[in-house]
């Protein structure tokens, strides 16, 4: 039902990780620039062994979570069925939520260092420009809208990182989980590898194993909600073209008529081309390279660039569907990524959406593991992440039924709003592909005071430049790391006395940044965020509480609220 060209982990040692394509090509051992590395298997001294976490699947929202739980000084055992990181550029736009999650990762430079950032894009109805549209963005922004760049390189900077942490972050290579029970207080896993198989307990398992997930499967469970018509093939290809990093759409144009195809940047002067084929195409055929050239020159020509010399690199395919889990919580195994939910590609949110659910989790999982927070802290886990859901899946669908109609009605309103488009420009704002944002959490009323202005309680953290109290100049997220933090922003927020911002309220440690002063002196931050009065924030960033009294026991005890599980923040 849903082939996912995004992020998908196969639950078996396969030869390539999409479930399309390892039936035909080779493992790669080169990419452009990027050279792989293989990895062998290997047995464990033990035969059964005891874990705090393990993670099914070893992509980029499982080394996401792994070094999550290891900034939270937790250990876990990856357990990867390929022998490298993925083949083939699958996701790879990346949002500017996903690089702030990155920075706290400790990724950043790696990733700003290779991608490409865009701010913006442009659509197509037959030969002629309809749309052009930007992404929300500043020049003080220390972030891009968006940042391109191959799954293969996430994985690999990811990887890098996570061997910073060898007392923390175990990963098995070449194996699968080939056997799951789970129970109340924990699970026990069969692994196997070519040298053998051996048996491994935790005490929380969480099933990042991509779209076709063999932990979803194990446990009898299935995503619901909406498939789609629409098919797409997938193709890589070196080309040394000197067009801007941007996103571009084609509808209806000429060398695939009555069809839509998409055309990215990447590094290494790779560009990414997704077109749509036939509903009733066979899939496995249409990812041949024989049958994919075909489709790549008659689109370079039409786009004057058929002069360049390409090199076909890589192709699979995909179909889009908007599913979910009705829980991401099931005992002591935990749901997310691909796993838990699938998305279209179509306003990125696959991989993005699967950055946030890591980071959403790995904070309350290490708080729960170290028994600094009550085990009810993770159904928010579950009940933020799916209302996250809904709202990427609401706003993807609508973007999937223009960009390949299911139906002979919508075939008729978007080829009535492309024709229009031609002539009025205000329906193009139809075609407005609805790229990713972060979305906000319901949050408690009754936690701390009410403001017009400023962010509001359960939305992610505004990134603007400031002046540091030290007088150096930098941008307010450098200093936000993967704990509570208490915002402290003005003189007048009634701080009675020098001990009211002690950040040690029993075991739940917080940081504290107080930017004193005049509002005038924090422009940016004072916009975004409102003047004389307190955040509290969340290890992921997201706003628990606002207050106008800044006093350690009031942070803690809206903590110790939380993490006790009393209220969805």
């Amino acid at each position: 039902y849903f082939f996912s060209a995004l992020s998908a982990k196969p639950s078996r040692p396969l030869r390539s990780k999409n479930p399309r394509s390892f039936l035909i090509f080779p493992p790669m051992n080169k990419i452009g620039n990027f050279t792989y590395e293989r990895f062998a298997p290997s047995l464990p001294s033990e035969k059964h062994s005891h874990h705090k976490v393990a993670i099914a699947g070893g992509g980029p929202i499982g080394l996401a979570t792994a070094l999550g739980l290891a900034m939270q000084g937790v250990p876990s055992i990856v357990i990867e069925a390929d022998n490298s990181v993925c083949e083939g550029s699958r996701a790879i736009c990346i949002s500017r939520r996903s690089l702030q999650i990155l920075q706290r990762l400790g990724v950043l430079e790696a990733f700003m260092a290779k991608g490409l950032p865009w701010t913006s894009g442009r659509s197509y109805y037959k030969d002629q420009e309809v749309l052009r549209f930007s992404m929300p963005h500043a020049a003080t922004d220390k972030l891009p809208p968006m940042l391109n760049m191959a799954q293969y390189h996430i994985e690999q900077f990811l990887l890098d990182e996570a061997r910073k942490f060898p007392g923390l972050i175990d990963i098995r290579w070449a194996s699968s989980v080939t056997q799951l029970q789970s129970r109340a207080d924990g699970v026990t896993l069969t692994v196997h590898n070519d040298l053998g198989e051996y048996a491994l307990d935790a005490d929380w398992l969480v099933a990042a194993d991509g779209g076709q997930s063999f932990i979803r499967k194990s446990l009898g469970l299935k995503l619901e909600g909406q498939t789609f018509t629409g098919k797409f093939v997938i193709v890589d290809i070196e080309l040394h073209s000197t067009f801007p990093t941007e996103r571009r759409a084609w509808f209806d144009c000429a060398c695939n008529p009555g069809s839509t195809m998409l055309m990215h940047k990447q590094p290494d002067n790779i560009w990414r081309i997704d077109y749509q084929i036939p509903d009733d195409a066979d899939l496995d055929e249409a990812i041949k390279e024989e049958n994919v050239r075909p489709v790549v020159e008659r689109h370079l020509a039409a786009i004057g660039e058929a002069h360049l010399r390409w090199t076909y690199l890589w192709s699979s395919a995909y179909r889009a569907g908007t599913m979910t889990l009705d829980s991401y919580v099931h005992d002591r195994v935990l749901f997310a990524g691909n796993a838990a939910h699938a998305m279209p590609i179509f306003g990125v949110r696959g991989l993005n959406s699967g950055f946030e659910d890591a980071d959403n989790l790995t904070w309350k999982l290490a708080m729960v593991a170290k028994d600094q927070a009550h085990v009810q802290l993770l159904e928010t886990y579950s009940t933020e992440r799916i209302a996250a859901y809904h709202v990427n899946a609401y706003n993807a669908g609508k973007s999937t039924e223009f960009m390949a109609p299911g139906s002979r009605g919508f075939a008729l309103m978007r080829e009535a709003a492309l024709s229009l488009s031609l002539a009025h420009t205000a329906t193009a704002s139809l075609l407005n592909p609805r790229q990713t944002s972060a979305v906000a959490y319901a949050v408690a009323q009754h936690l701390g005071d009410d403001f017009a202005d400023g962010l509001q309680r359960g939305q992610a953290p505004a990134d603007v430049p400031v002046v540091w109290p030290d007088g150096t100049a930098g941008h307010l997220l450098d200093r936000v790391h993967s704990r509570f933090t208490l915002l402290v922003l003005g003189d007048g927020v009634g701080v009675a006395d020098g001990d009211a911002l002690d950040a040690k309220p029993g075991a739940h440690h917080f940081d504290v940044l107080q930017f004193a002063g005049d509002a005038r002196a924090q422009p940016a931050l004072a916009s975004a965020w409102g003047w004389h009065r307190a955040y509290l924030l969340r290890p992921d960033g997201h706003v628990a509480a606002i207050y106008r009294t800044a006093q350690s026991n009031i942070a803690g005890a809206a903590i110790k609220n939380i993490v006790q599980g009393g209220e969805v923040c």
